[in-house]
């Protein structure tokens, strides 16, 4: 009896697939800013690793007296800035390269023009659709197919490159946080070992001295020879 085979056109097809479902989506999403003479930021954040594209689309809606800036900031210590940009409207099209592990984020700002009554600046809003576009998602593929020359299954296997290099830079990162969580665990670990050691020394030792000193003040009082 024979057994179907795979053919090789329908095993790459089952293989880019299979790559695509493991990257993840990148971030698309619409809120609405509240306006204020004093805003705070409201940011959006998201997992990046170091040396990674970051393309953010931001569609900012129609708003009377109102002033959008937006900001481009990471969660390292350093707190670096990568963009700043004030007053954008409709839509605006940022790309940076992150400089630390951690998350990015972009952050916004609704001011309140002054002249705007106080009743009219309760309510004022705008709308913002915003797109971030991280690592592989972030390339724009057409433009490469279209300045190399290459057919659609060519550009897929340039994304799927990408994204073959993204998992495997996670990985890494993944290995080498392990490694770090099991030198801490086992630096830990001989830490408390030694405070227990120290612990058994010290209470042996007052033991011993109290039984000395018991033993002299019982033979001062010659309670016992």
């Amino acid at each position: 009896m024979l057994r179907p085979t795979m053919t090789s056109s329908a095993f790459l097809v089952f293989v880019l697939f299979t790559l695509l479902s493991l990257t993840g989506p990148s971030l698309a999403i619409k809120f609405q800013l509240p306006a204020s003479r004093y805003p705070a930021s409201k940011c959006i954040w998201n997992p990046i690793h170091n040396n990674a594209l970051v393309i953010v689309t931001a569609n900012v809606g129609p708003g009377a007296g109102q002033r959008v800036d937006i900001e481009i900031v990471d969660s390292s210590p350093q707190k670096n800035v990568y963009l700043s940009k004030r007053d954008i409207n409709g839509e605006t099209r940022l790309a940076v390269t992150s400089h630390a592990e951690g998350e990015v984020g972009v952050c916004f700002k609704n001011t309140l023009d002054s002249s705007v009554p106080p009743e009219k600046g309760a309510k004022a809003a705008r709308i913002v659709d915003l797109d971030v576009d991280i690592g592989a998602d972030a390339v724009d593929y057409n433009a490469i197919a279209n300045q190399e020359s290459l057919s659609g299954l060519e550009t897929e296997m340039r994304k799927l490159e990408g994204i073959v290099k993204e998992i495997v830079d996670e990985m890494d990162y993944l290995k080498k946080r392990e490694i770090r969580f099991t030198n801490t665990n086992m630096s830990t670990n001989q830490r408390v070992q030694n405070f227990a050691w120290f612990c058994i020394v010290a209470l042996a030792g007052l033991g011993a001295w109290q039984i000395m000193h018991l033993r002299s003040f019982f033979k001062r009082k010659y309670l016992i020879d």
